[in-house]
């Protein structure tokens, strides 16, 4: 094998194992030598391929968790004119994953801002960053429902996105708990008669 992809093959192995041993036990619970030790490697390999452990993890969030953000709760409800439906395609779908993880450990993006917050400036604000492109994706698709006759006109698109995230962050983590099925079925539920509240109202046909 070329020595470079040798080398991409094992740093996307290491970051691999790390954002689940992060997602875990939590980046502070996690040393250097219980990545080692997951993937039998030296130190100084680990050394080889990152500066220190907070490098570690900034590689680990720019390659990993900002494309596994993406392709859950961005891709899924870009470029469409109703963006109701995919939302809730999208929730439906990203929620079920935790349904059947039995490690699962509520969703790693909250994880990591809560452990961070107060103690990291520079992850902190890679963290945000992510959340922040969340929050841009889900604006602009819900402008796009108003604008295209789908989503009354007068809801303010940036509370939805708000209380869209929140209330996602927080059945993941209630999820993570006790009964990740039920409390699934419950949001999801209780979510789309939320955006039935949110279509444009259309006139009874006169006789």
């Amino acid at each position: 094998m070329d020595k470079n992809l040798k080398r991409m093959a094992t740093m996307q192995r290491m970051q691999v194992t790390g954002l689940e041993l992060f997602y875990k036990n939590g980046y502070y619970n996690t040393s250097v030598d219980d990545i080692l030790k997951e993937l039998n490697l030296s130190k100084g390999a680990f050394y080889y391929h990152f500066d220190s452990k907070e490098d570690f993890l900034i590689e680990i969030l720019d390659n990993l968790l900002a494309r596994k953000v993406y392709s859950m709760l961005i891709e899924p409800i870009e470029g469409h004119d109703n963006p109701l439906h995919l939302i809730t395609n999208c929730f439906e779908n990203a929620l079920e994953t935790a349904v059947h993880n039995e490690m699962d450990c509520g969703f790693i993006l909250n994880n990591l801002i809560n452990e961070f917050r107060g103690k990291n400036e520079a992850i902190t604000r890679r963290l945000n960053e992510i959340l922040q492109i969340w929050e841009v994706n889900l604006v602009s698709a819900i402008q796009k429902g108003k604008f295209n006759g789908h989503i009354d006109r007068h809801v303010d698109a940036e509370g939805i996105a708000l209380f869209l995230m929140s209330s996602y962050m927080g059945v993941r983590t209630l999820m993570a708990e006790d009964a990740p099925s039920a409390r699934k079925y419950r949001f999801m539920a209780q979510l789309k008669q939320y955006f039935k509240s949110l279509e444009v109202k259309h006139s009874p046909l006169k006789a």
